[in-house]
């Protein structure tokens, strides 16, 4: 059995640094006005919205949790940036930030670490997917995340809705890695695509213990109890449900990844400020 300081120095000193990197935001550009425009507009432009005081960055309640924030980047269902990601940082809520921290504890000392893809989720993110869904022509990554599903469907079928949980800032998407972990593989943008359903030896190269699907397949055998999941890939399902389940976390049926901090500190409420150390900081 690997202990919990063994298992923290098995994941690595440049991944542990790239969670404790600092990051800043660099405000938009926007063109000079001029004559009675430059006049009207003179008031500086109103401030981005800032979390409430009790969101925080993951890394600074758990440093150890690995982070590989898929919306800031191309590799996504999408194919490009989410609007809102300006930082690969992951903000929760506190109990919930705190309740992956207890989890990890947990893990750590059986030789596993937590990895998350995706945390609070702004309001304008999710309008992202709206706006791409609503768009048939743009199919750019089918065959990865959603081979067998025409796009014309994933509303009805509740792959994509115009509100979404991860708004209220109590919940991620998350998987398991074995420790020492291996690195994930690069995603090269347009290149070759393997369907998120394949056997995990021939789907994208990420380091998560085999799940039965990528992350974000959308696919019924992403349901997490899906009968055709068996042998490993369901001991690993039941690993991060029941390491989840004991700190308070509700899985999603639909998405093995997907877990919800209950009770939840906002139940109602859909926040839309960006994902930015700014807009924790201090907190």
């Amino acid at each position: 059995m690997t202990g919990p300081a063994s298992a923290l120095r098995a994941l690595g000193a440049s991944a542990f640094a790239a969670l404790l990197a600092a990051t800043t935001v660099v405000p938009a550009a926007h063109a000079a006005p001029t004559g009675h425009a430059a006049r009207a507009d003179a008031l500086p432009a109103a401030p981005e919205p800032k979390a409430p005081k009790d969101f925080v960055a993951l890394d600074r309640v758990d440093p150890t949790i690995l982070q590989d924030m898929r919306y800031t980047t191309e590799h996504n269902f999408v194919g490009e940036p989410i609007d809102g990601y300006r930082r690969p940082v992951c903000i929760l809520t506190r109990p919930a930030a705190e309740a992956l921290h207890r989890a990890q504890a947990r893990l750590l000392a059986r030789g596993y670490t937590l990895k998350v893809y995706d945390c609070y989720r702004p309001q304008r993110a999710v309008d992202h997917f709206v706006r791409w869904a609503k768009d048939l022509d743009d199919e750019r990554m089918k065959k990865e995340f959603y081979p067998l599903v025409d796009k014309s469907r994933l509303f009805a079928d509740g792959y994509i809705a115009e509100k979404s949980g991860h708004s209220r800032g109590s919940t991620v998407d998350v998987t398991v890695v074995r420790l020492p972990a291996a690195p994930t593989g690069p995603y090269v943008p347009g290149g070759p695509q393997v369907e998120c359903f394949r056997p995990q030896e021939q789907r994208f190269p990420d380091n998560s213990l085999d799940m039965g699907t990528g992350f974000d397949c959308f696919d019924t055998l992403s349901h997490t109890d899906d009968p055709r999941i068996q042998g490993v890939q369901r001991a690993n399902r039941d690993l991060l449900r029941g390491a989840l389940a004991e700190q308070g976390f509700v899985n999603l049926p639909e998405e093995w990844w997907h877990f919800t901090f209950k009770p939840e500190p906002y139940p109602s409420t859909f926040f839309d400020f960006p994902v930015a150390r700014r807009s924790v900081a201090g907190h």
